[in-house]
C-alpha cells in the first residue's frame, strides 16, 4: 500500500500542480519522507514511471470504460484508475492485488471513499480486456499515447511513418547505457554491446543496481545515454585546453571533457544537481571547476578555447526514458525556451575566443530548438561558421542532417537492432580568426 500511495500521490501532483516538474526532481526525496525501503521505493517508481510512459493509451481505455468519460475534474480518481491500470496492463502484478490495493487506497482517501465501488468496476473490466488494450495501443502509439500537439508537430518535421516509428520507440523504453572512459577497457563481468561510434556500451540486463555493476567503483564508466555522449565527442577537446560546459548538470559531458584532459569549468544554475555532478567526478577520479551560476552571468574577460552549451529544452526527445516529459510540457512552452536558447548561444559566442570551437545542443526533437535556432544564429553572428560533421565520427550516416548537423531521433537503431536513442541535435560551429 505504501508504494501505490507514493505513486498515486506523485501522479496527482505531476499532472496537476507540479506539471513541469520532472519524475526524477520528486520520486527520491518523495521516497525518503515516506520513509520507504528501497524495495517499496523502486516499484513505486516502477508504477509512476509505466503511467506515464502509457498514460495515452490508459486514458483513452478508461474513458471508453466510463459511462460519462474521464472525470477530468477529479484528478485523484483519474490518478487511482490510472496507476491502478498500469499494473495491470503493463507491470508484473496479480491482477486481483492491483484491483484491490486500488480500492483499499480509495478508501483510504477521504474524496475517493464513495468511488471504490466504480475503482472495483472498472479496473476489474481492464483486467479482463487486458489483451484488446495492449494490441490497440502497439497498434496506434502515434494517435493513441501521444499527446496531440506532439504527434502533429513531429508529423510535420519527419512524415507520418517516422512520427509514427518515434512514437513507438518512446512506448519501448529505454535500457541502460554506459559511457566508457577513455583508455580503460570494459570491465569483466559487464555485458553488452558496443554501439557505432565506439563511445558507449548498452547493458544486454539491466536490472542489477548500478553501484553493483562491474567498474562502477574503480570509475570506468558512467551513465548516459548514447545520444547524450555524442555532443561532447563532436566538441574535440584536447588536453591543456580551456573548455567551458554550460548548463553541465547533471555531468556526463562534463567528465567526457575532463576524461580528454581539457582544464573544463562546468556551469550550472542548479546547486543541488551540481552536487551530484561533483558527486561523479569524484568516483570517476576526474577534476573540474564547478560554478553555481548562471550561464548567462559568466565573466567573459578569459576566451576559452571551446564552449559546450546543452541549452534547456523541451526534452521531448527523452521521452522514451523519462516518459513523463511528453504530459508535463505543453506547447505554449516553446516560445520561452526558444528565446532562451537564443540568448545562451549568444552568451556562449562571447565565451569563445577566435579559432575556437562551439557545440551547441538540445534533447528536443523540435527543429525550432535544433535546426532553426542554428541558423538564426549564424545569421546573427557572420563571425562563426558550420564546421561539418562526418559520419564516421558519430559511427552512422543517418544521424548526420544533410548540412552535417547531428540529429538523433529515437527510432534510429531500432529495437530489433541496437534498442534505439534518445532524440538530440547539435551543431559544430567555429570562430573565424586565430
Amino acid at each position: 500500500m505504501p508504494a501505490r500511495r507514493l505513486a498515486w500521490g506523485i501522479v496527482v501532483d505531476l499532472l496537476g500542480k507540479n506539471r513541469g516538474t520532472a519524475l526524477e526532481d520528486v520520486m527520491e526525496p518523495a521516497a525518503h519522507r515516506a520513509a520507504l525501503p528501497p524495495q517499496d521505493a523502486g516499484l513505486a517508481r516502477a508504477i509512476a514511471t509505466t503511467t506515464f510512459r502509457h498514460l495515452g493509451v490508459i486514458r483513452h481505455a478508461l474513458g471508453q470504460r466510463l459511462a460519462r468519460g474521464l472525470p477530468e475534474d477529479q484528478p485523484g480518481l483519474v490518478a487511482l484508475l490510472a496507476t491502478g491500470a498500469a499494473q495491470i496492463l503493463y507491470l508484473n502484478v496479480q491482477d486481483h492485488a492491483a484491483v484491490d490495493l486500488a480500492v483499499r487506497l480509495a478508501k483510504a482517501e477521504p474524496g475517493l471513499q464513495h468511488l471504490a465501488g466504480l475503482a472495483n468496476a472498472v479496473l476489474r473490466r481492464i483486467a479482463r480486456e487486458r489483451d484488446a488494450i495492449r494490441q490497440e495501443g502497439d497498434a496506434e502509439p502515434l494517435r493513441l499515447n501521444t499527446p496531440d500537439w506532439l504527434a502533429r508537430r513531429w508529423v510535420a518535421a519527419y512524415g507520418e511513418a517516422t512520427a509514427r516509428a518515434i512514437a513507438a520507440a518512446n512506448a519501448r523504453g529505454a535500457g541502460l547505457d554506459l559511457t566508457l572512459r577513455p583508455g580503460i577497457p570494459v570491465p569483466e563481468g559487464l555485458d553488452g554491446r558496443r554501439l557505432p561510434g565506439g563511445l558507449s556500451l548498452r547493458l544486454d540486463d539491466a536490472r542489477t543496481p548500478v553501484p553493483d555493476l562491474p567498474g562502477f567503483q574503480d570509475g570506468a564508466w558512467w551513465v548516459q545515454d548514447a545520444a547524450a555522449a555524442l555532443p561532447a565527442h563532436l566538441l574535440g577537446a584536447r588536453p591543456g585546453e580551456r573548455v567551458a560546459d554550460l548548463c553541465a548538470a547533471p555531468g556526463g559531458k562534463t567528465a567526457q571533457l575532463a576524461a580528454a584532459g581539457a582544464a573544463v569549468l562546468a556551469v550550472d544554475r542548479s546547486a543541488p544537481r551540481l552536487r551530484r555532478l561533483e558527486a561523479n567526478l569524484a568516483r570517476l577520479g576526474l577534476a573540474a571547476e564547478v560554478r553555481a551560476l548562471d550561464a548567462l552571468a559568466l565573466p567573459e574577460e578569459q576566451p576559452f578555447d571551446a564552449v559546450l552549451l546543452d541549452a534547456p529544452c523541451s526534452a521531448t526527445g527523452t521521452v522514451r526514458r523519462h516518459p513523463d516529459v511528453a504530459w508535463s510540457k505543453r506547447e505554449s512552452d516553446l516560445p520561452r525556451l526558444t528565446s532562451l536558447q537564443a540568448k545562451l548561444l549568444d552568451k556562449a559566442a562571447r565565451l569563445v575566443r577566435p579559432g575556437g570551437r562551439l557545440v551547441y545542443c538540445t534533447c528536443s526533437l523540435e527543429p525550432a530548438e535544433g535546426e532553426v535556432q542554428a541558423e538564426a544564429f549564424l545569421k546573427r553572428h557572420p563571425d562563426f561558421a558550420r564546421r561539418p560533421i562526418m559520419p564516421e565520427e558519430v559511427g552512422d550516416a543517418a544521424l548526420v542532417t544533410a548540412s552535417g548537423d547531428l540529429r538523433t531521433l529515437p527510432s534510429h537503431w531500432p529495437e530489433e537492432g541496437r534498442g534505439g536513442l534518445d532524440g538530440f541535435y547539435a551543431v559544430r560551429l567555429e570562430r573565424r580568426g586565430a
